[in-house]
Order: C-alpha cells, then sequence, then structure tokens
C-alpha cells in the first residue's frame, strides 16, 4: 500500500526545521496582551535579554505588559539590536509608554493609522511586524482574537511560530 505524501507540509516543515537550526542571528517578533501579570513579564524580559545576547535581532510593538518587557530586555542587552513599531504616532500611545520608547534607537511611528482604532491599528502594525521577522513569538490568551489571528498570518507566510497562553 503506498502513502501519500503532502508536500507543501513537507515544504514548510523543512523550512521550520531550516530556521530553528540556523546559526547567527535570527530577526524574531515577540509580540503579546497588555494584562500580564509582572512575574511573566520579568520571564519576558529575561528571554528577550538572552535573545538580544546571543545576537538576534528583536522586533515588538509599543504597547504595556508583554511588549514594554521586550523592549526593556532588549534595551538592557543592546539597544541597537531592537525595533519598535507603533501601530500610531508616538502621541497616541499611552504617558508610560512614551517615556519607555524615547530611549529607542529604532522606533517606527504609523501616524496614517491614528484615525483607525487601536485594534485595527494593532492588527495592521502587528502585520508590518510578520512581515520584517522570520521567527515570532506571542504571548496571548484563549481569547486574544488580535493576536492569534497574527499568529496564524504568520504560520500562513511560513514562519516559525511559538505562542504561549497565559490562561
Amino acid at each position: 500500500m503506498s502513502q501519500s505524501v503532502d508536500l507543501p507540509k513537507v515544504d514548510e516543515f523543512l523550512q521550520e526545521l531550516a530556521t530553528i537550526q540556523q546559526s547567527g542571528s535570527k530577526r524574531i517578533a515577540l509580540l503579546g496582551s497588555r494584562h500580564v501579570p509582572i512575574t511573566h513579564q520579568n520571564l519576558i524580559e529575561l528571554m528577550t535579554y538572552a535573545l538580544v545576547l546571543n545576537g538576534n535581532r528583536v522586533l515588538t510593538s509599543g504597547a504595556t505588559g508583554t511588549n514594554s518587557a521586550v523592549i526593556k530586555g532588549a534595551m538592557r542587552a543592546d539597544a541597537n539590536l531592537l525595533t519598535v513599531i507603533l501601530p500610531q504616532s508616538l502621541a497616541r500611545q499611552p504617558r508610560e509608554s512614551r517615556e519607555q520608547l524615547e530611549d529607542v534607537m529604532h522606533l517606527v511611528e504609523n501616524p496614517a493609522n491614528d484615525t483607525l482604532s487601536l485594534a485595527e491599528a494593532s492588527a495592521i502594525c502587528n502585520q508590518e511586524i510578520v512581515s520584517r521577522c522570520q521567527q515570532l513569538v506571542c504571548f496571548a490568551f484563549h481569547d486574544s482574537a488580535t493576536l492569534l489571528k497574527t499568529c496564524q498570518d504568520a504560520e500562513d507566510q511560513r514562519k516559525v511560530v511559538t505562542l504561549f497562553y497565559f490562561d
């Protein structure tokens, strides 16, 4: 009896394997919920710090919670390896986020999205972040619709996706 092989699945597996085994730096996007306990933020910060110390370029957005922890970890390790892409202009960010973002060297604003809702602007921003990365690490809740859609979009683009659930 012969078995059929799903070639797109084999190709996807081989591409993921090559990305995981790649030595040298990668472009890793780290995204997640704004509503994160401080202990989880500390772990995310530490993980980001380690990723950057190993020479990886990190991309994230500018929100509180997960993204703030990513920014702290990357800035502590090597600020030059961090890129923050905002869903809207810097002026539209919360005060505490603006203070943290003042020191980010590679900051991309999207003032054209200022008229959109934050959810719409975030979805567009996440698409841009995924398009620039090789791998996505995401921290979400099971009802985090925008983040889960971002993970699906990344998988559709054959990016390596690691999804951690808070709940």
